[in-house]
C-alpha cells in the first residue's frame, strides 16, 4: 500500500478559504474531536469510518479530495489507507494533524477538556507493567506473564503503527460525547 498524499495546514488554510464546501474528516474520538477541532471538519471515528458511505454523502463533488485529520498525523494516515484499500484514491492527510493546524493558527473550535488516548494508553499500559510486576513479584511468578503481555503489545503497536489498546479504549463511554452535546458534529 502507498503512502497518502499529505498536505501542510498552511496549504489546507488556503483551501478553505477558496473551497467553503472542503471536505475535512476528524477521525479522533467523539471526546478528542468536542475539545478541539479544526472548524469546517466533522467527526467520523477511526473504528467507525466507512469510505464508501463517506464518499456517497460527502459534502464536496466527488471529484475534489477528501480530507483526514488528527490529532498529529498517525490515524489520519491510517484512515487515509482505509480509503486506499477500499479503492478511493482521492485522499489526502493533514501533516501534522489538529495540533499542527492550531499552531498555524486556522481557526478551531474548543469545547471541553479531555484527555487525549495517547495519553490514556499509557496510562493504563503503565498501569498494567506496575500491576503485572508486583503481582509476579509478591503472589506468584505467573503474574509476570501480564506486564510481558503488555510489553509485547506495545512493540507489536510500534512495528505496525496499530495499537489495539489504544482502539479499545477509543470504544469507551468517557471517550464519547454526551447526547445532549451540541458541539460534537458526530455523524
Amino acid at each position: 500500500m502507498s503512502a497518502s498524499s499529505t498536505i501542510t495546514p498552511d496549504k489546507l488554510q488556503e483551501l478553505m478559504k477558496s473551497n467553503p464546501d472542503l471536505d475535512l474528516i476528524d477521525v479522533r474520538t467523539p471526546a478528542e474531536f468536542q475539545e478541539l477541532h479544526v472548524n469546517v471538519a466533522r467527526n467520523i471515528p477511526l473504528d467507525q469510518l466507512d469510505p464508501d458511505a463517506v464518499i456517497k454523502d460527502r459534502n464536496g463533488s466527488s471529484e475534489e479530495p477528501v480530507y483526514m485529520i488528527c490529532r498529529s498525523g498517525s490515524r489520519g494516515e491510517m484512515a487515509c489507507q482505509k480509503f486506499q484499500k477500499a479503492g478511493h484514491s482521492n485522499v489526502v492527510n493533514v501533516a501534522g494533524g489538529t495540533m499542527a493546524c492550531e499552531e498555524a493558527g486556522l481557526p478551531v473550535v474548543r469545547g471541553r477538556k479531555v484527555m487525549s488516548l495517547e495519553r490514556q494508553v499509557r496510562i493504563a499500559a503503565g498501569s498494567l507493567v506496575v500491576i503485572g510486576t508486583a503481582l509476579g513479584a509478591f503472589v506468584h511468578p505467573g503474574f509476570l506473564g501480564i506486564a510481558a503481555f503488555v510489553g509485547a503489545g506495545l512493540v507489536f503497536a510500534g512495528i505496525t503503527d496499530t495499537c489495539g489498546m489504544g482502539m479499545m479504549l477509543a470504544r469507551m463511554p468517557w471517550n464519547q460525547c454526551s447526547g445532549n452535546s451540541s458541539s460534537c458534529k458526530v455523524k
